[in-house]
């Protein structure tokens, strides 16, 4: 396996042709690159001592083991659970992304495709595993008597803050590394949807001009926004563990973001609460204009004293 600066991808394609443009393309961007020609291939290559991958980019359609059955074996195995995989398809029909998305996959490249939307996809899947293995890291500094916590309130400002307050919430609940992943989504979402203003067109734009964090960094600045704080109020019981954020925006119609939809399975960003809703919580609930979400971390199932 090459190591590369940027990162180490495996890319998992049948056509000659799409594993030379996307081995040049992703070596050029400074990327590890191992190529495997189809999915028994891809297998093999992981199961082998020593390899470790950020991503995975895989073609739906092929021999011997399709994209399909690959993603499915890899994220039945708990060392594979939360490495990303990027699909790339020419079936672009809402139903075959929407079968991807259930099974896993969440991250997707349609053919032919830009070099410079692979390598946005590609940077995104890859910053979200390296910020959630951050997070990891942080939870095994976490001290563990948090765990007599029974109810406290936090307030921040910052994405450094959220990410801080995401590990050492995350260390008081049974899955720790999956709930941190979510946790630190909400807490950013707080941040720039939230008090600082930041939509989802306008951060797609900042992403694709590499602003998006200086434009925060900014706005944390400016009059508007600088007394603005989230609050963050937790609260445990025998059976739960609740955790209640909000900030002061504006609100924002939730609903569509419960479910990561086809429709947005090709942007760089905006999966976080439907990841956050599906991966990470018992229960995520939305309240009033939006500005206040409610995670629920189960200490009990349900029924048991």
């Amino acid at each position: 396996m090459e190591s590369g600066t940027s990162g180490n991808l495996l890319i998992v394609d049948d056509e000659p042709f799409n594993l030379e443009i996307l081995t040049e393309y992703l070596h050029d961007a400074g990327y590890g690159v191992t190529a495997a020609e189809d999915g028994q291939a891809a297998w093999d290559i992981l199961q082998q001592p020593g390899n470790q991958f950020d991503a995975v980019l895989l073609d739906r359609m092929m021999p011997r083991m399709n994209g399909m059955e690959l993603l499915a074996k890899v994220k039945a195995l708990p060392e594979f659970d939360t490495l990303p995989v990027i699909m790339q398809t020419a079936m672009g029909s809402p139903d075959s992304v929407r079968e991807g998305l259930q099974a896993g996959a969440y991250y997707y490249l349609t053919k032919p495709f830009e070099r410079d939307t692979l390598l946005a996809i590609v940077g995104a899947a890859i910053k979200d595993r390296r910020e959630q293995r951050a997070l990891i890291r942080q939870l095994a500094q976490q001290v563990s008597t948090l765990t007599l916590l029974s109810q406290g309130r936090f307030r921040f400002r910052s994405l450094e803050d959220a990410q801080n307050l995401s590990a050492l919430l995350s260390s008081m609940c049974p899955n720790p590394e999956k709930v941190s992943l979510g946790l630190s989504e909400l807490l950013i979402n707080a941040v720039e949807h939230g008090n600082l203003g930041i939509s989802y067109r306008d951060k797609s734009e900042l992403l694709h001009a590499g602003r998006w964090r200086d434009e925060v960094d900014v706005r944390l600045t400016l009059p508007a926004y600088c007394a603005r704080q989230v609050t963050v109020d937790v609260e445990r019981s025998e059976q739960e563990i609740r955790i209640t954020i909000t900030d002061e925006g504006e609100g924002f119609d939730w609903a569509p973001f419960l479910e990561f939809t086809p429709e947005r399975a090709f942007d760089p960003h905006g999966r976080g609460i439907s990841m956050a809703r599906m991966l990470s919580f018992d229960r995520l609930q939305y309240q009033g204009k939006g500005n206040q979400v409610l995670a629920v971390v189960r200490l009990k199932p349900l029924g048991l004293h």
